[in-house]
């Protein structure tokens, strides 16, 4: 059974930085797709980022393109999202997920696992 644990969350002030990870249990990172969403207060969960299984593609939604990169480290089976010049509206629980489909994956519902997810907290 896949669990994905999500750590690296916290509280920031605007134009900081954070980096959060996603340790993938029960199967090799490899063979999984992966990506990130988020969810804030009185909001649908939203797409931000997703990587291919052995990282040769990435795509992003438009908000934090040029400011969040994701990556992975499927020897450690870990995925990552490198978070730059946070805004407050970049505040939400930040959930990992991934998929046995193959490519990058954008549609949350083509995720078979779900991380517990992580808060993210950025004030102005």
């Amino acid at each position: 059974q896949v669990q994905l644990v999500e750590s690296g969350g916290g509280v920031v002030q605007d134009g900081d930085s954070l980096t959060l990870s996603c340790l993938i249990t029960g199967r090799s990172g490899s063979t999984l797709s992966a990506g990130w969403f988020r969810q804030a207060p009185g909001r649908e969960r939203e797409f931000v980022a997703a990587i291919s299984r052995a990282a040769h593609a990435a795509r992003y939604t438009d908000s934090v393109k040029s400011r969040f990169t994701i990556s992975r480290d499927n020897a450690k089976n870990k995925v990552y999202l490198q978070m730059n010049n946070l805004r407050p509206e970049d505040t939400a629980i930040y959930y990992c997920a991934t998929t046995g489909n193959y490519g990058v994956v954008v549609n949350a519902d083509q995720y078979h696992f779900w991380g517990q997810g992580t808060q993210v907290t950025v004030s102005s």
